[in-house]
């Protein structure tokens, strides 16, 4: 979930050349789509039949790319290799302020976590002085969270020794007791405790609650001029994201069973995340003007988004397409 600089890299021109090929192979429209390997509900739209009758409608491909996290996303968001994209909430944020994009949705709460060792005598917040903690660097919103959540204590950053990692090894590094905390995100948070080598210190939505008493953790946003092109497109893709949330919520073993199957990540560590709620779901998927207005503010203390960054939103998508599943019956098992 790193929020980085985003810089056009060369090496995403290509993505552009194959989705134009693409597009002239099958003669329709390639629609570009950003995702990382973890437990967004976008794959659950693909697994569960969603997305198909959306490009059979508008005679598009849904084409996923795949990203480790968020900068090499927004850079290819920025070099106009993608159209719409999924990440975490930070990197989501950033582009809608920096790029030619805008915030649609916000599609998981949580997601992020400060861990220590299972037999840790770490208990509070407060037992973290002197400590050593790991974490994803200073571009990342654990960084951010992490100070907050020292500041909550009585603390700071001087009073631990900060070690700046990869956010996949963060959870390694806890689980070997090579440092005495971390934070990161999910599924590295569940896979860590999936493993009984590790425990929850403090969950992000005791540190920053801003909706319905969970952090915000992923966000679905898109390139301007592809949304203003394609209004009707986009509110069915976020219906289809609003239906694969209701589907998670009323049937969490297919949902499992479906992210196993399209992320590759072990289905035990995927149904640990939802018991435990690292990673929280729900069908509101409307970017509010008041919540994005807190999370801004805590961006830009952290000098992650300047004073005069201001995240563009598009809330009326989600709406509508919230409106029209209301109507839609769930899918999943049949009682």
């Amino acid at each position: 979930m790193k929020l980085r600089s985003f810089r056009t890299p060369r090496v995403y021109a290509g993505l552009a050349c194959a989705a134009a090929a693409l597009g002239s192979a099958h003669a329709d429209e390639v629609v570009r789509f950003g995702v990382q390997p973890a437990t967004q509900p976008i794959y659950i739209a693909r697994a569960a039949g969603l997305l198909a009758p959306i490009e059979s409608r508008f005679h598009v491909k849904i084409r996923f790319y795949n990203f480790s996290y968020g900068a090499p996303e927004n850079q290819a968001m920025a070099a106009g290799d993608l159209d719409l994209a999924s990440a975490g909430m930070g990197p989501a944020v950033v582009a809608a302020a920096r790029l030619p994009a805008e915030l649609l949705a916000i599609t998981i709460l949580e997601q992020t976590a400060i861990i220590v060792p299972a037999a840790s005598s770490i208990h509070t917040l407060a037992q973290l002085k002197g400590k050593r903690i790991a974490y994803p660097g200073e571009g990342s919103q654990q960084y951010p969270l992490l100070l907050k959540a020292l500041q909550q204590a009585g603390l700071s950053e001087h009073d631990v020794t900060l070690f700046k990692t990869k956010g996949s090894d963060v959870s390694t590094l806890v689980e070997d007791d090579s440092v005495d905390a971390g934070i990161t995100w999910d599924p590295h948070v569940s896979q860590a405790l999936a493993s009984g080598k590790a425990r929850v210190l403090a969950k992000a939505e005791s540190i920053l609650p801003l909706k319905d008493g969970h952090y915000i953790g992923n966000g679905v946003y898109g390139r301007t001029a592809f949304v203003d092109a394609h209004p009707a497109l986009v509110e069915a893709i976020l219906g289809a994201i609003v239906q694969a949330e209701r589907l998670v919520l009323a049937h969490p073993d297919e949902a499992v069973a479906m992210w196993s199957r399209q992320i590759g990540f072990p289905s035990q560590v995927i149904h640990y995340s939802l018991q435990e709620g690292i990673s929280v779901y729900d069908a509101d998927i409307v970017p509010t003007p008041s919540v994005l207005d807190q999370y801004t503010r805590f961006l830009q203390a952290a000098h992650i988004l300047q004073p005069d960054d201001k995240p563009r939103i598009a809330p009326q998508y989600a709406e509508q397409a919230e409106h029209a599943a209301q109507a839609t019956p769930t899918l999943g098992a049949k009682p």
